[in-house]
Order: C-alpha cells, then sequence, then structure tokens
C-alpha cells in the first residue's frame, strides 16, 4: 500500500464503505449518499458508535504490538481522542516494556487556550498502570500545532521527573484538528 492509498480523505464515499465493509456489502448499502446511513433520529449514536469501534480497533492494535512500529496508529488513535475537543487536554499512553499499551488516559482539562499538568499526577499515574513508558499527548483547539516554549519545558520537567522512577518519555505529540506533531520527529525530544 502507497503513501497515497493510506490518505483515506481523499476516497470516496464508496471506496470508504467498501474498505471497511469489503466492495459487494458497500454496492449493496451504498446509495449515493452518506446520509441514510448516518442520518435520522439516532444519527449522533450511530457517529458515537462508529468512533467508538474505531477506538477499540486501535486500542487493540496498539495493544497487540509495539506502539512505536506502527506510528500511524499513535497518531490516529490520538486524533480521535483529541482532535475534535474545544478545549485543552492534556493525556498519555502508558507503555510496558515492550512498548504494548497498557491504557490512555487524559489526564488534564484546562481552558480553550491552555491547561495545568502538575508532574506529581504523571508520576503517579505511570506507577500505578506499571508502565515502562509513556507517550504524552495534548490538543491545540486553535488548530495550530506549533508546540510553544511552554510544550517544550513541559516536556523536558515531565521526562527528568518520569526518569527518576525509570519511566521513559519515548515522545510528545500535539494534536491540532487533523494534524498530530510529533516531538521526537522534530528532534524536541
Amino acid at each position: 500500500m502507497n503513501a497515497d492509498s493510506r490518505d483515506v480523505k481523499h476516497w470516496s464515499d464508496a471506496a470508504l464503505l467498501a474498505a471497511l465493509l469489503g466492495p459487494r456489502k458497500a454496492r449493496a448499502i451504498y446509495a449515493g449518499k452518506l446520509q441514510p446511513l448516518f442520518g435520522g433520529t439516532n444519527a449522533d449514536e450511530k457517529l458515537a458508535a462508529a468512533r467508538e469501534i474505531v477506538t477499540r480497533w486501535l486500542n487493540e492494535e496498539l495493544g497487540a504490538k509495539d506502539a512505536l512500529a506502527s506510528p500511524g496508529s499513535v497518531r490516529s488513535f490520538l486524533r480521535l481522542q483529541l482532535g475534535g475537543k474545544e478545549h485543552e487536554c492534556f493525556g498519555a499512553l502508558f507503555l510496558d516494556a515492550q512498548n504494548k499499551l497498557i491504557a490512555y488516559e487524559e489526564l488534564f482539562r484546562g481552558t480553550l487556550t491552555q491547561t495545568s499538568v502538575y508532574p506529581r499526577e504523571v508520576v503517579k499515574t505511570a506507577l500505578r498502570h506499571n508502565a515502562a513508558a509513556l507517550v504524552l499527548a495534548h490538543n491545540h483547539p486553535s488548530g495550530v500545532a506549533e508546540p510553544s516554549l511552554q510544550d517544550q519545558a513541559l516536556t523536558r520537567t515531565l521526562a527528568e521527573a518520569l526518569a527518576l522512577i525509570d519511566v521513559k518519555v519515548l515522545d510528545h505529540f500535539i494534536v491540532a484538528g487533523a494534524t498530530a506533531l510529533s516531538f521526537a520527529e522534530r528532534g524536541l525530544l
């Protein structure tokens, strides 16, 4: 599969349904519009169910293998968790010694432009999960994924605090809409 075929944003509705359900089933239920599939009185429930199915599948994928071996899955998971929020949230993926997902937790919730993060609470949660490593994440509701100086300083502080208990910070993602910026890829970690 080449890079273009994985960019599902550019696929047609029919292609998306075929990828999810198979071509035969997709042709049987798709009549040129998605509204009949997701519309109606329980549209919110249907969309929430679809989102939950994708979240559960990504959870399974991240729990079954090294999370670092599938950075696309990590990005997708974090975009689902944080991408649509109207306020800042800070969370972490807690990983075992093989970098498999133990749990994801949203640790702090803030306002439109900031959230307070307490290293002590992050350390306590890492110990509770018996995590060997973490991937930190927070969102920028503004839609701009660039890390601020405060984001960089917080990442250093958390990495230092967690190192004291032998927990590695493997990455820190900033999610802004459909974008998920990696500190590790930028050389900031």
